[in-house]
Order: structure tokens, then C-alpha cells, then sequence
């Protein structure tokens, strides 16, 4: 029988992989949108949607370059979480 302490357990560390695995996109954005503000503000341009696109390819950047990673740490919580079903399970 599972207990509620598993269960805890589990939504804690599915919390923390998923921040793991999202902090390096989030940065990226959030980078990239202050370098635009930044420039806007210099340059006076008041365009809403100059950031979107330097944002999506900087994204798209990122997911090039952290998404074996992403993909590997997201695999191996997956992994640990289904081997570990028995236990869960009586």
C-alpha cells in the first residue's frame, strides 16, 4: 500500500525534474527579452511584438542544445518512477 509520504515523494521530485529541465528555456527567454527591452529602451521603438521572434528562435537555440539533456533527465526520473512500481502497488 502506498502511503502518503510516497506520494509526497513522488510530486516532489516530479516538481523539482520539471523546473530542472524548464530553467535553462526560462532563461534563455528571460535573457533575451531583457537584451530587447534594453534595446527598445535605447532605441525608442515601441513594437509588442519585436521580442516574440528573437525569443522563439532563441528557444529553438536551446532546445538544439539542452534537449538531450532534457530528454535524458526526463527519461531517467521516468525510469526510476516505473521501476520502482511495485513497491507502489500491493
Amino acid at each position: 500500500m502506498i502511503t502518503q509520504g510516497q506520494v509526497l515523494d513522488i510530486a516532489r521530485d516530479a516538481i523539482y525534474n520539471i523546473i530542472i529541465v524548464a530553467a535553462p528555456l526560462l532563461l534563455i527567454s528571460l535573457i533575451v527579452g531583457l537584451i530587447i527591452s534594453i534595446f527598445q529602451t535605447v532605441t525608442s521603438i515601441q513594437e509588442q511584438t519585436l521580442t516574440f521572434v528573437p525569443k522563439i528562435l532563441a528557444i529553438f537555440v536551446g532546445l538544439m542544445i539542452f534537449g538531450a539533456w532534457m530528454l535524458d533527465t526526463l527519461t531517467s526520473y521516468m525510469t526510476n518512477l516505473w521501476s520502482s512500481f511495485s513497491l507502489y502497488v500491493s
